[in-house]
C-alpha cells in the first residue's frame, strides 16, 4: 500500500478509491475541480511557513513569509537562529510564532528532530515526532505531514474549513467538532489525505473562497 504521495497519479488513485466507496465524496466531486497536489518540500522552510500561518489570513501569511525569505537567505533552522531577534520582528513574526521556530531550529540543530525521516514513519510516530516540539499543535502537524512530508492517510479534523465542507457534503444542521470529524474520516483511511484535498476543494467553490493553505 502507498505510504507517501508524491504525484499527481497518487491522488487520482486516492480519488478513484475514494469515489468508487463513499457516496458523499462521490457527490461532491464532480463540483470540484482537478484535486490537487499541493506537495511542498519538506524542510525547515516549508514547515516555518505553516508554522507563520496560523491564525492569520492567508494574504497577512504570504507578506510575513516573503518579508522573512527575503531578510534570512537560505531560510534553514541554522540561519534562522544566526539572524536573531529584530530580523524576527523586522519580518513580522508575532511572539509566540517567534518562540516556536525558536525551538524547531534548536531541535533540528541539536539533531532531535530529523525532517528527512518524518515520511517513512507512521502517521502516529510522526504526529508524536513533531507535537514534541513545543508551539507545533496537531493542526501544524497534521498539514505538514499532508503538504510536505506526503502522507497519503492524515485527516486535520480541526481544520475550521473541513468540518464545514463535512457538514455540507453530509447535509447537517450543525458543523461538527473535531472528534466526529476524525470519526466520520475513519471511513477514508488510507486516503484521509485525498479525501480533505477533495474536501477542501469542495469549500472552495461552494463559499468561494481561497484554499486553506
Amino acid at each position: 500500500m502507498l505510504t507517501r504521495i508524491s504525484s499527481q497519479e497518487d491522488i487520482e488513485a486516492g480519488v478513484s478509491h475514494l469515489v468508487e466507496r463513499h457516496p458523499a465524496l462521490s457527490a461532491i466531486l464532480p463540483q470540484c475541480g482537478q484535486i490537487p497536489l499541493r506537495l511542498s518540500p519538506g524542510d525547515f522552510e516549508g514547515l516555518a511557513s505553516i508554522i507563520v500561518s496560523q491564525q492569520v489570513s492567508r494574504a497577512s501569511a504570504i507578506a510575513i513569509f516573503n518579508r522573512l525569505k527575503a531578510m534570512i537567505e537560505p531560510l534553514t533552522a541554522e540561519q534562522f537562529l544566526r539572524s536573531g531577534e529584530p530580523a524576527w520582528i523586522a519580518a513580522g513574526l508575532s511572539r509566540p510564532k517567534q518562540r516556536t521556530l525558536t525551538n524547531l531550529s534548536e531541535a533540528i540543530c541539536r539533531d532531535e528532530l530529523d525532517l528527512d525521516a518524518l515520511p517513512s514513519m507512521t502517521p502516529q510516530d510522526a504526529m508524536a515526532t513533531l507535537t514534541r516540539i513545543k508551539g507545533i499543535g496537531p493542526w501544524t502537524a497534521e498539514i505538514y505531514l499532508m503538504f510536505c512530508a506526503g502522507h497519503c492517510d492524515i485527516f486535520p479534523a480541526g481544520d475550521l474549513a473541513l468540518q464545514e465542507a463535512i457538514r455540507l457534503a453530509f447535509n447537517l444542521e450543525d458543523r461538527p467538532d473535531d472528534k466526529t470529524c476524525r470519526s466520520i474520516s475513519q471511513d477514508w483511511s488510507p486516503w484521509r489525505s485525498v479525501a480533505a484535498r477533495i474536501l477542501w476543494d469542495y469549500y472552495r467553490v461552494v463559499k468561494k473562497d481561497a484554499l486553506p493553505v
